[in-house]
């Protein structure tokens, strides 16, 4: 599952290459979405029945040909509650609110019900500079 980089973080990163503006590597969170994204933002991010980002910065092993990957397992709280069919994810930088900086649809649509338990085993996640 690779990702596409959203414009925010394209355009952070143009101003701070070309010292038009400072920006910050922040802490990343992995976000779900029930709706996706685009690169403009938006989609439908789940809320409710226990739902909470997942912080990944330890989880990401270091970046490899143009290519960031997770090495270990990223593991979301269990659902105490239906969050429907999640269809994409994102990287945010904050735990709450904040800015999308990537975000990709999964591979294979997966409802997650009430008890269940969504992870990310160590490879799945991809995040790419193309």
């Amino acid at each position: 599952m690779a990702g596409s980089m959203t414009n925010f973080l394209e355009l952070e990163l143009l101003d701070h290459v070309f010292g038009k503006g400072a920006y910050s590597a922040p802490t990343p969170y992995l976000a779900l979405f029930t709706a996706a994204p685009t690169d403009a933002g938006g989609g439908t991010e789940v809320s409710g029945g226990s739902y909470a980002r997942v912080s990944i910065s330890s989880a990401m092993d270091a970046a490899a040909s143009g290519a960031i990957t997770n090495g270990s397992t990223i593991t979301f709280p269990t659902a105490s509650a239906s969050w429907g069919t999640v269809v994409a994810f994102g990287a945010m930088d904050a735990s709450t609110a904040g800015n999308m900086l990537w975000w990709a649809d999964l591979s294979a649509s997966k409802a997650v019900g009430n008890g269940d338990t969504l992870v990310f085993n160590a490879g799945d996640l991809d995040f790419t500079l193309d």
